[in-house]
């Protein structure tokens, strides 16, 4: 077995070892100091065969520097430069970037024993916008990574967006070439939708049953790790904290979440790959739609409803009575999350970093200002003016509801049911039961299409949207006892 370099050793006549920072089965992984980029700080991630015998050494060799080609392809501002392939005696090396953050691990824990709270909804939704454009990248260069955890995902100080680390890839295939004493059988990488056969690497855990069974891998096998991730954080459990004794996962109990979340969540860690997102964008794509939904602006009105001063703004807790233009964009808290919403269907998981830097410089920006500032930063002019529209559209049309609904909150069938966001509110929760997320889409096509339904009659639209007509039948009763109680 090859010895731990140690502190001061030179590599390759340029990479000053500075000490070990982690290691594994399959290898050593040095910080290091570049001596021919004054001092720069980089990491160095050694792999070690299991014999130095010649014929096998190079095998390895030649292999190992196949797969090293392959990941220095990837140009992502969130996952580290590759910067060179060594081979030092009989060591292997590739450097790489040197992150200086913590892992999500470590944040993680640090956040338990602070607060003793796991992470909610939306700031796992926001990290989930933040990760998924990576897998995606990757996927589309036919690369899997196959260790994702939340020891391989880091925030880099001072920054905003997550950083995927230590790619499995070369760990997989070098594994796969130890492990038979046929030096021919290699499986071919350069087939996206292929599995990839050989020894496991990966977490137990957090690796999906194809993975950890039988060595296969999909890019799906990345969604599985991923989604595993999200309900650590949710719950504050270890993986295996949050499974039955038959292995299915049982996480709902420990988190309190919107159905269409852990519809997204329960698809991700389905035990059958074919039964996943099948890519990271068809997972951006439904939490996107789900975005587009006006229902945190209509929560605001339905509150203003409730106080008599519709004009005033107070400094508190609540949301304000009124979205003002005028009014210091720091109140509304529901509108930011709707407008942050919105704003990454234009720009994706940046949106939350554009937002928090102009609160950051700006906090009492009216609203109007800070549409107009968020919407300079969207590049294509067009795109820009398209959401500058939209958002003023629902300002507009949100104010208008406000103002008509006030005398008829109750669910009158003569009333339009744009006006009563609570009995909408209650709709959507409903259909989502019965058709899962899609409910939300069909609501706001149904409106938009007939704005002036009363509730009877859009309830008998959205009964049509139901294939099962006995469920079609619940669906209706449940909604009919819901207007009959208010």
């Amino acid at each position: 077995m090859i010895s731990e370099i140690q502190a001061g050793t030179l590599i390759n006549h340029r990479y000053l070892i500075n000490g070990l920072i982690g290691q594994g089965g399959f290898g050593r992984t040095y910080l290091a100091f570049d001596k021919h980029r004054f001092d720069e700080a980089c990491v160095l991630k050694e792999f070690v065969p299991a014999t130095t015998q010649g014929n096998i050494f190079n095998k390895s060799k030649e292999l190992f520097e196949r797969e090293a080609k392959v990941l220095s392809q990837l140009k992502h501002p969130q996952i580290p430069k590759f910067l060179a392939f060594i081979v030092d005696g009989q060591r292997l090396f590739i450097v790489q970037e040197y992150i200086d953050g913590k892992t999500y691990s470590q944040i993680f824990q640090e956040r338990l024993t602070r607060t003793g709270k796991p992470f909610s909804e939306s700031e796992v939704k926001t990290w989930l916008q933040g990760i998924l454009p990576i897998l995606e990248y990757i996927h589309l260069h036919k690369i899997i990574h196959r260790d994702i955890s939340l020891d391989n995902i880091m925030l880099p100080n001072n920054k905003t967006q997550p950083v995927l680390i230590d790619f499995g890839i070369v760990k997989q295939k070098l594994t796969q070439f130890f492990s038979t004493s046929n030096l021919n059988q290699e499986n071919n990488f350069n087939n996206s939708h292929s599995s990839f056969q050989g020894s496991v690497v990966g977490k137990i855990g957090y690796s999906p049953p194809e993975q950890l069974r039988l060595g296969q891998c999909y890019p799906s096998s990345d969604i599985y790790a991923l989604g595993v991730c999200a309900i650590v954080l949710l719950t504050g459990r270890m993986p295996y904290l949050l499974m039955d004794e038959s292995l299915n996962w049982r996480w709902q109990c420990y988190t309190k979440v919107s159905q269409f979340f852990a519809n997204i969540l329960d698809k991700m860690l389905s035990e059958k790959a074919s039964d996943r997102f099948q890519f990271a964008n068809e997972i951006i794509l439904e939490i996107n739609n789900q975005n587009k939904s006006t229902q945190s602006l209509l929560n605001v009105f339905q509150r203003q409803s409730k106080q008599p001063n519709t004009n005033s703004f107070k400094q508190n807790s609540e949301a304000p009575t009124q979205l003002h233009p005028q009014a210091p964009i720091s109140l509304n808290r529901e509108f930011l999350e709707d407008f942050q919403q919105q704003l990454t269907s234009f720009v994706g998981p940046f949106a939350s970093v554009l937002v928090q830097d102009t609160l950051e410089k700006s906090p009492h920006l009216a609203v109007d200002e800070f549409i107009e500032i968020i919407s300079n930063q969207i590049p294509n002019k067009q795109r820009a003016k398209i959401f500058r529209d939209r958002i003023k559209v629902l300002l507009e049309s949100a104010s208008e509801r406000f103002n008509s609904s006030i005398p008829s909150q109750q669910s009158n069938e003569n009333n339009p049911a744009m006006t009563n966001p609570a009995f909408l509110n209650h709709c959507r929760q409903q259909l989502t039961s019965f058709v899962g997320p899609v409910a939300n889409i069909i609501i706001e096509d149904t409106l938009a299409k007939h704005p002036s339904l009363t509730p009877k009659q859009l309830v008998e639209t959205l009964v049509s949207e139901i294939p099962s007509e006995q469920r079609a039948r619940e669906f209706k009763e449940n909604i009919n006892k819901y207007i009959v109680c208010t």
